[in-house]
């Protein structure tokens, strides 16, 4: 059989007694032997608790406390909820466990029907729906547990681990570690222990065979859990072997060590422990256990004219004290020997508390950090001078962080309600430090900058802003959009960049102008104007030597007169230049060639017009319905060509100091004009700036990530020109300060891992202003339709060739025609003769 412990309370308000009820689960190993009786820890827990309270009479000086014990089989649910039922008709104000979740579930939906409190001790996997209103636990959070271990993990620097689970229940427990691999870059295997079997050595045996060396337990107490420092080790402490575990006893308080050695007292009077375990050593389920009495017990104190009345599971009539009970429970605190408990007012949960890292040396157990569940581990002042990693300076510690509002890097939250504290703001700035704090394990408190200004020096080498602060050392970090430059690197020091920009000019954009009265031409090129002309120049001429030159284009005008020996032919010079006209204007004339040759020129000018006006009415669309853009700058070198238009940058910022310090002509003259116009030209800060530029004429020289969130979100505003220069943000610290190469480390994990771009991407990315289409339609050049040039000069070769061919072919007919005519005639001759 395995071990039950329901405690319930019967309360009698007024001098009257407590009844405590217990029913203990029966488990074989988790017993001590008195007088042939089965005892467990829990067990001698409870009852040291309640005569510990009857005995002092300090807080609760009228009252006594008795107490009922009941034993159940692990398993039998059925038999749970009939002596929970029983004793609940006796009057009860609470049940103590069952520890078993076969029995724990029954147990619980009983109180939850009966208004009656139900308080756990030992890990219980939370509900799904979250409707156990009347549950209390003591025990550790296992999300917290998880987060703990995770952090020992990180802090270890290791890459793989395995982790050996008893059941179930240490699956789930370990579910927040088994997600972190794809967080911090873990490989995680994970194995069971043989079940019913203790000796964890031959799968200690086959961990070594397969080398790995970073182990994590998750089991019992008499396996190791949280009273790693109540096993005897001695056997373990000069073999070079390094074990690491929790505890949730504060042993160094003066109250828990004078209430374990009472209690070591009272245990070395009786029979001995388990095997295992120290003698006299309370384990920390049996302290748990005290610490849940104890919380009872206050909570009853502050109770008044409450009584309890019998209570029948059939009838479903609440306990009409019950919900204020349980609400009196919840704001109770009080400083056991697990710590500090403060309880979770929505599920009963214990939401604060600390653990002790715990890990063996030679000289014995010795506590090297201390893990709490809301501000993470912070390493003793001991091991801390030891070693001296990443985490070890930054651990829970509190940075104050000099920051300037800015969008959107700093910015004001938006709440109904008032917030206070780091929730009053956000922006990247805030999650870059939220990232920060996460590796690096320290907390932080952020200000916004007294004077409002980021940092410059004045005449006399005063410096203002954030820099002076960390010069002052009146903070830790400056997490801002904070320039890192050379006069500044002088004075402070700077972590690796987080983010890489450049000026640039933010303006309005420009006005839009209406097509010109001669802008039908802009479609092609003037270069291609001229080509055309020349094209059709040069076509008409061929067309017509070519029309001379072959005898085909040659015609008897007199058709009636075939003896006639007057010839004609229709492309003259004027005609020529007809037909190559008429074709270009895709309206064609009378004349048609006849000779092959001709047809050849014809065909290829007949081509080639068609595509140049297919081109040219393609893109005479685009050229007369798109407006075009006319902006009166393009770049630095215009605005300092001009005086019309007033430029300048923020007073005392990054920007200024650039100007100010460049030898580059251009900029020099730049800062002429804005040092000449100090109290119009340069601003208090972007916001003033951005609100110039669009009420003036006025141009704003400002950090290209500046421009690129404010035109996400103004659509009349854009960058004109290109980066004048390159340079980064940084994380500031004073000079020398510790911090500085942790934060670089932290931010260069942080861009590997691409969280730096998410973050941009998130706060950079607006409602977002409409695309805009090319505003200007480009001409059509030589390389977009010089082709079709190519093609008029092959086919005017090819129609010379072809005449050329014609002339040949038509001569040597006329030659044979003469020969013939010639033979005949001298025929006729001779027979004249005869």
């Amino acid at each position: 059989y395995a071990f039950l412990d329901v405690n319930s309370i019967n309360v009698i308000v007024e001098n009257s007694v407590y009844l405590f009820y217990c029913l203990f689960e029966w488990d074989s190993g988790i017993f001590e032997t008195r007088e042939s009786e089965l005892v467990s820890m829990d067990e001698l827990a409870f009852k040291f608790a309640v005569n510990n309270i009857n005995r002092n009479k300090t807080l609760m000086p009228n009252t006594t406390l008795t107490y009922d014990i009941q034993r159940i089989n692990l398993y039998d649910g059925f038999e749970a909820s009939r002596r929970v039922c029983d004793q609940l008709a006796l009057g009860v104000v609470a049940v103590f466990g069952p520890s078993h979740s076969s029995s724990v579930s029954a147990v619980q939906s009983i109180c939850n029907a009966l208004e009656v409190p139900h308080i756990q001790t030992r890990w219980k996997h939370p509900s799904v729906d979250n409707k156990d209103t009347f549950f209390i636990n003591l025990y550790p959070e296992y999300t917290a547990i998880a987060r703990a271990i995770l952090d020992v993990v990180t802090f270890f620097k290791w890459r793989k681990l395995t982790v050996v689970y008893e059941d179930s229940t240490g699956l789930m427990r370990m579910q927040e570690l088994i997600k972190a691999p794809a967080k911090f870059n873990l490989k995680i295997k994970i194995r069971q222990l043989i079940p019913g079997n203790q000796d964890a050595r031959p799968l200690l045996k086959e961990l070594k065979k397969d080398k790995e060396f970073f182990i994590l337990f998750d089991c019992s107490y008499q396996n190791i859990c949280f009273d790693l420092f109540a096993l005897d080790l001695e056997p373990y402490r000069y073999s070079g072997v390094n074990m690491t575990g929790f505890r949730l006893l504060n042993i160094d308080d003066p109250f828990v060590s004078s209430t374990m050695d009472k209690w070591a007292m009272e245990r070395l009077q009786g029979p001995k422990p388990e095997s295992g375990l120290m003698d006299g050593v309370m384990t920390t389920d049996a302290a748990l256990m005290y610490d849940a009495v104890f919380m009872v017990a206050v909570a009853s104190q502050r109770a008044t004219q409450m009584t309890v009345s019998s209570l029948q599971c059939h009838r479903h009539k609440p306990w009409r004290f019950g919900p204020r009970f349980m609400n009196l429970f919840k704001e109770a605190q009080w400083d056991g020997l697990t710590g500090h408990i403060v309880l979770n007012k929505t599920d009963g949960l214990r939401k604060d508390f600390d653990l002790d890292i715990i890990s063996l040396k030679e000289d014995g157990t010795a506590r090297i950090a201390v893990w709490n569940s809301y501000r993470g581990m912070n390493l003793t002042e001991s091991h801390r001078e030891k070693n001296n990693n990443v985490t070890d300076s930054l651990a829970n510690r509190t940075l104050i962080v000099t920051t300037i509002q800015e969008n959107p890097y700093v910015m004001v939250k938006k709440s109904d309600k008032e917030l206070v504290g780091n929730d009053r703001y956000e922006g990247y700035c805030l999650d870059l430090l939220k990232e920060l704090s996460n590796i690096l394990g320290f907390t932080y408190e952020v200000r916004l900058v007294a004077d409002g200004k980021y940092g410059a020096q004045n005449d006399k080498g005063e410096w203002n802003g954030m820099v002076r602060e960390l010069i002052d050392h009146v903070a830790d970090l400056a997490v801002a959009p904070l320039t890192i430059t050379y006069v500044r690197e002088k004075v402070i020091d700077f972590s690796k960049p987080f983010m890489t920009l450049g000026i640039s000019i933010l303006y309005r954009k420009p006005n839009g102008t209406n097509p010109g009265v001669f802008s039908f031409l802009n479609p092609l090129s003037p270069d291609i104007w001229m080509y055309v002309l020349l094209a059709c120049t040069g076509v008409s001429c061929v067309l017509f030597v070519i029309a001379r030159f072959t005898p085909y284009e040659w015609y008897n005008p007199h058709p009636c007169n075939p003896s006639s020996t007057l010839i004609q032919n229709n492309f003259t010079l004027l005609n020529s230049f007809w037909f190559g006209i008429g074709a270009l204007m895709r309206q064609g004339s009378e004349l048609m060639p006849k000779a092959l040759s001709t047809r050849i020129v014809g065909g290829i000018w007949w081509f080639f017009t068609l595509i140049i006006i297919s081109s040219y009415t393609a893109n005479l669309a685009a050229f007369l319905t798109v407006e075009r853009m006319d902006a009166p700058i393009d770049s630095a070198d215009d605005l300092a060509k001009q005086t019309r238009i007033e430029y300048g940058a923020v007073r005392d910022g990054s920007t200024m100091t650039f100007f100010k310090k460049s030898k580059i002509s251009t900029y020099e003259k730049m800062w002429a004009f804005m040092s000449s116009r100090k109290n119009t030209a340069l601003v208090k800060n972007n916001r003033e700036g951005i609100t110039r530029v669009l009420t003036t004429d006025y141009a704003m020289l400002m950090e290209s990530t500046s421009i690129e969130y404010i035109s996400q979100r103004n659509c009349n505003l854009t960058q004109i020109g290109g980066l004048i220069d390159s340079k980064g943000y940084g994380v500031g610290t004073p000079i020398g300060s510790p911090y500085r190469d942790k934060v670089t480390i932290a931010i260069l994990q942080l861009q590997e891992e691409g969280k730096l771009h998410m973050m941009k991407e998130k706060w950079w990315r607006g409602n977002g202003c409409p695309e805009e289409d090319n505003k200007e339609a480009n001409a059509l050049g030589v390389e977009n339709i010089g082709g079709i040039f190519i093609v008029l000069a092959a086919g005017l070769v090819l129609s010379v060739f072809v005449a050329i061919g014609e002339f040949i072919y038509k001569a040597r007919r006329n030659a044979d025609i003469e020969e013939v005519k010639h033979v005949n005639d001298y025929k006729n001759s001779i027979g004249f003769v005869i």
